[in-house]
């Protein structure tokens, strides 16, 4: 899935996460996510093994990596 575009100067994007299994897994994975420049809204349901992220513009991909990798979870990739 490519990222898409929503309000003008809003991007969103859907992520695959593996490793989340409750709401302080959300939390963790949100706050990380949320630190990175442009962030404007994340959404972590660790049932679906799925993060939302709105940014002003596209994140990469590897600083989306690395900010799942410090909450302690593995992005598998785009969804």
């Amino acid at each position: 899935m490519t990222a898409q575009t929503d309000a003008p100067g809003s991007v969103t994007a859907v992520y695959k996460v593996t490793g989340m299994s409750c709401g302080h897994c959300e939390g963790s994975i949100s706050a990380e996510l949320s630190e990175l420049p442009g962030v404007t809204s994340v959404k972590a349901v660790a049932a679906a093994g799925e993060v939302t992220v709105v940014s002003e513009t596209p994140l990469d991909e590897e600083a989306v990596r690395t900010a799942v990798d410090e909450a302690g979870y593995e992005l598998v990739g785009r969804a």
